[in-house]
């Protein structure tokens, strides 16, 4: 297989070049449909999500996990990346999370979104149905950092108060 990593993306056949976005606040992303999923979309207008499908029945024990395939893969612009996110109606009424959330796309993969989801219940399994939607896919800007070796850092109000130093952590 052709290392295909510092090849230009270009848009297939069906990617209107005329439909480009204007809006600076909208970034477009090569989306490609590895099976008969619908294009992630935004459910609400204003919403930072667009929901991702699953593409296989799947059924997760208690407190188990499974790896579910989305069937989408994307093309993330240079200075991009894409976030999955869990969904709240599938915490909220089942349990549900992704557990290495939020779950990292980086602007150079080009592979199928799969999503990692844990049943935090520990007597019910949950059953999900080809079609339903499993995470939210949020696309953000990042900057990259230049990490700089320091002896010492500058002070801060906050200085090395970690976890709990503000009250909010139970055990401190």
């Amino acid at each position: 297989m052709p290392d295909t990593a510092s090849q230009p993306v270009t848009p297939s056949a069906s990617h209107d070049a005329s439909a480009v976005s204007t809006d600076p606040s909208t970034v477009d992303v090569l989306v490609t449909l590895l099976d008969d999923v619908p294009t992630p979309a935004y459910a609400h207008p204003g919403d930072a999500g667009a929901d991702l499908v699953t593409t296989v029945d799947v059924e997760i024990p208690p407190q188990g996990r499974v790896v579910v395939p989305t069937g989408v893969a994307i093309a993330l612009p240079e200075g991009y990346a894409a976030f999955v996110h869990p969904r709240s109606g599938l915490a909220a009424k089942h349990g549900i999370t992704v557990v290495n959330a939020p779950g990292t796309i980086d602007a150079g993969y080009r592979g199928e979104i799969k999503v990692i989801l844990l049943n935090t219940d520990v007597a019910e399994p949950v059953r999900l149905r080809r079609g339903d939607r499993v995470a939210q896919l949020v696309v953000q800007r990042v900057e990259h950092a230049r990490f700089l070796v320091a002896t010492t850092l500058p002070g801060s109000h906050r200085g090395d108060g970690g976890l709990g130093s503000s009250g909010g952590f139970a055990g401190s």
